[in-house]
């Protein structure tokens, strides 16, 4: 039996987990997620298990690992037959309502439908089982953002959102905060699990004049992964003024949103969770964008706040360590309401992190979080191959293609990935006991990748050596 809490998803696209002044970025203030953070729980370890939109958010839905959600890649549609987070919660007496970017309709218009893409039609009984749901297949025109859908029986037709898509579909969640708001002082309150889904600060990196302004690519730092090419520097300011420019803006509509619940005095009933599908290269390792399971492309930001504030009445406060993974995501909002996650749904439920008071751990804490590419992405500013691996928390990162290593790190030592240990003699025994773990997740989760097979001999080399740390 559910708590009766509300739920706020937050999910923003393309947002990395150092992309806020609470994480250490330099380049940006973000006031209102900080205090989220610091009123919260912040998973500074949390991963995109698979760093793509759509097979990201196949995976969040349903709860699936991505080889089994039936969104593999963005030409893929979500199964209509499958039950999703909201079918739970509408099982549990929760109005469901969704606005923005959906991205799970095989991002290609149906015959019979529009044809311009920012305009495709999603059909209803492909719209998650939200009684509620607002918004787009697909748009890269922040600025031009139509919208369709339903409002539990009434339909809404296609139109052209009248202002910048974060501010207006922000604007949506208000107006839907302020009827809830009037119907707990009407004593008819129902409890409420609500989507915003946008764009930014995926490119084009373009946000309002105004947020614009306060950023000039000359004057970003770059992560020392960035290398000296002339090319790749001058894209990677010119990209990042923007990108701070859209974080900034979302980090505005974040405090609107919380305002509006205080003033509704739905803001001690109401969870925050908000967090990214993945991150963005801006040329670390000379790369862009997305899809490869580097730091800057799999580590997202993850924090639950909202609700009661601080460690009061049991509620837990600080960062952690907690290595959450995409499918962890909807096990842990169900346990906020206090509602069991179903059998279908294979992730942990960290919601005890939150409220250790009121919550215990369902079982052994993960050790470790799964990577995974499971197509051809079509994503030529980075890895366009299928690939499976695995983080831990130890500190250990272990990539490979079919039939061969790839990539192995010691996150510790090496935070931005300098030093690629899967090939090191002394790193062996390390490797097979990755290499093994992967093997038992993809034989577990029924999976069909081709593991490679471990190489067990060692011989004498030079001491590893890395990079002198920069700050």
């Amino acid at each position: 039996m559910s708590n009766g809490k509300n739920v706020i998803w937050f999910l923003v696209d393309q947002m990395r987990a150092d992309a806020m002044s609470c994480n250490g970025d330099p380049n940006i203030n973000t006031p209102n997620l900080d205090l989220l953070s610091a009123q919260g729980i912040n998973f500074e370890r949390a991963v995109s298990g698979c760093p793509l939109c759509a097979p990201f958010r196949g995976s969040l839905l349903t709860g699936q690992y991505v080889h089994k959600s039936t969104v593999p890649g963005h030409d893929y549609s979500l199964d209509p037959s499958m039950p999703t987070v909201a079918t739970v919660f509408n099982q549990e007496g929760y109005d469901t309502i969704y606005f923005g970017k959906w991205h799970l309709d095989g991002d290609t218009p149906r015959k019979g439908t529009n044809t311009d893409p920012k305009k495709q039609i999603v059909a209803r009984d492909r719209r998650g089982d939200f009684g509620t749901w607002i918004g787009y297949e697909n748009n890269n025109s922040q600025f031009e953002c139509w919208v369709h859908g339903h409002d539990k029986d009434r339909e809404i037709p296609l139109s052209r959102l009248m202002d910048f898509e974060t501010n207006a579909l922000s604007n949506m969640v208000i107006d839907k905060i302020r009827y809830y708001g009037e119907q707990k002082k009407n004593g008819q309150a129902k409890p409420f699990f609500l989507v915003l889904s946008v764009q930014p600060p995926h490119d084009p990196y373009t946000a309002p004049a105004a947020n614009m302004a306060h950023f000039n690519g000359q004057n970003l730092k770059l992560r020392p992964n960035v290398p000296p090419y002339e090319s790749v520097l001058m894209t990677a300011r010119r990209e990042l003024a923007g990108y701070y420019a859209l974080i900034e803006n979302i980090d505005e509509n974040l405090g609107r949103i919380r305002q509006v619940l205080k003033e509704e005095e739905l803001d001690l009933d109401t969870h925050i969770v908000f967090f990214s599908d993945h991150g963005d290269m801006h040329g670390s390792h000379g790369m862009f964008r997305k899809t490869n399971p580097y730091e800057e492309s799999v580590r997202i930001p993850f924090i639950i706040g909202g609700e009661v504030p601080m460690g009061y009445y049991g509620r837990g406060c600080g960062r952690s360590k907690s290595l959450v993974n995409h499918v962890d995501i909807a096990p842990t909002t169900l346990g906020l309401c206090d509602i069991e996650k179903p059998d279908w749904m294979p992730g942990y439920d960290y919601s005890y992190e939150r409220l250790p008071g009121l919550r215990k751990p369902s079982g052994p804490v993960p050790e470790e979080a799964y990577l995974q590419s499971v197509i051809p992405t079509r994503h030529d500013h980075s890895i366009d191959k299928p690939y499976r691996g695995i983080v831990t928390r130890d500190g250990y990162k272990y990539v490979c293609f079919e039939d061969h290593d790839w990539l192995m790190f010691d996150l510790n030592q090496d935070p931005y990935e300098l030093v690629n240990l899967s090939n090191c003699p002394l790193s062996v025994k390390k490797r097979v006991e990755l290499n093994e773990k992967l093997v038992r997740w993809v034989r577990e989760t029924g999976d069909c990748f081709r593991v490679p097979v471990p190489e067990y001999v060692t011989f004498p080399t030079e001491y590893i050596t890395y990079p002198e740390k920069r700050k």
